[in-house]
């Protein structure tokens, strides 16, 4: 079951207020897309942060050249996307695209990522899963979530 196991995570804490966060997010599967923003824009609030910068490209493919330039001037990123398997070789292309190209802006600026893009064989599995009513998880607010706490954790190291 996708979710279980999954830390319970607590954005009470006043210092998240004073971080500089930015949302990119993917065009594609407007309603998924939709849910997983309003997820992310939920944590932000949940932790005091009253004006992300939110940033729309194009595909999840666009999402590690804007994480990119986001990392130079916030203490954390999230990316959110959706990819849905299709008949041919292209969903691995994008997805392999945007995990490889995060993880290479989260380690090279030393900025977390929160990784907030669904891979899915089906549309219904993206719904499930963005945050709408009646959907079983929230990656977006996840994603959010774990993005602050590992920026928090590093300002300690």
């Amino acid at each position: 079951m996708s979710g279980h196991g999954a830390p319970t995570l607590s954005l009470d804490n006043p210092e998240f207020a004073g971080l500089r966060l930015a949302i990119v997010a993917a065009s594609w599967h407007t309603q998924i897309m939709d849910g997983l923003l309003a997820g992310a824009l939920r944590a932000a609030s949940d932790a005091g942060i009253v004006s992300p910068t939110v940033v729309r490209v194009p595909g999840s493919f666009e999402l590690p050249v804007a994480a990119g330039k986001l990392a130079e001037t916030h203490d954390a990123v999230v990316a959110l996307g959706v990819v849905i398997r299709g008949g041919t070789p292209h969903f691995e292309c994008v997805c392999e695209a945007a995990t490889m190209g995060l993880t290479e802006v989260t380690v090279r600026t030393g900025v977390p990522v929160g990784f907030g893009v669904l891979t899915c064989d089906t549309e219904e599995q993206g719904i499930d899963r963005a945050g709408l009513e009646g959907s079983k998880e929230d990656k977006g607010h996840e994603a959010t979530s774990a993005a602050l706490l590992t920026a928090m954790t590093l300002r300690s190291l």
